[in-house]
């Protein structure tokens, strides 16, 4: 069997390399960088969610091409924000922080957004922007201080992973499950397809 091109994942994070080993591709290498995420004034969600794919993807392809690793790789970058009508949600780090966002989400819809940015072998880039909206129920105070107590909020944009706890606090969601929880599996699958990377090559049994 041929073997494929590389596939290189600008990010660190355990979330979006589980999700595209659920689909059957492995990353050659992880990438993380280190963008500063800090909206820019009246910036949209969308915009910014957009605006943070690409400035990772071309951090990620300027550091290959320093260490001589661009030649024939794709390299996959994304970006996950959260609003609450205008207002962009942290990535939450600190107490207050969590708290502030959790008082936020409960009872109300919000929006999560993920940018996605792809970069060819060729040097090319192609983008998608993936919008799901997401409705928490009403929290009591005792759920509101024990999701707090968890700690799960830590490192988490909008502070909560849907995958976690707060799954329990989801009364509808309209779009895509994969997308709250840091990559949109169906919009990432079909772009690295139309691109020409080989998305089933290890779906075939090597037995």
């Amino acid at each position: 069997m041929a073997t494929r091109p590389k596939l290189v994942l600008a990010s660190g994070s355990p979330r979006r390399l589980a999700l595209l080993q659920q689909i059957g591709i492995e990353p050659d290498l992880l990438s993380p960088v280190d963008a500063d995420e800090t909206p820019l004034k009246s910036e949209a969600a969308r915009s910014l969610a957009k605006r943070l794919s690409k400035t990772k993807a071309k951090m990620a392809l300027d550091n290959l091409r320093r260490s001589g690793d661009a030649d024939r790789s794709f390299i996959l970058a994304a970006d996950t924000v959260v609003s609450v009508g205008r207002r962009v949600l942290p990535k939450t780090e600190l107490l207050d922080e969590a708290s502030s966002c959790l008082r936020l989400l409960s009872g109300r819809a919000h929006r999560v957004y993920t940018g996605i940015t792809l970069v060819t072998p060729q040097g090319g880039m192609r983008h998608r922007l993936v919008d799901t909206r997401v409705r928490f129920k009403k929290l009591s105070d005792d759920e509101f201080d024990s999701y707090i107590a968890s700690g799960e909020w830590r490192g988490k944009a909008g502070g909560y992973a849907i995958q976690g706890i707060a799954g329990a606090f989801v009364v509808k969601l309209i779009g895509s499950y994969t997308n709250v929880v840091g990559l949109p599996l169906f919009e990432t699958a079909s772009l690295l397809q139309g691109e020409g990377f080989p998305v089933h090559y290890n779906w075939i049994s090597k037995a």
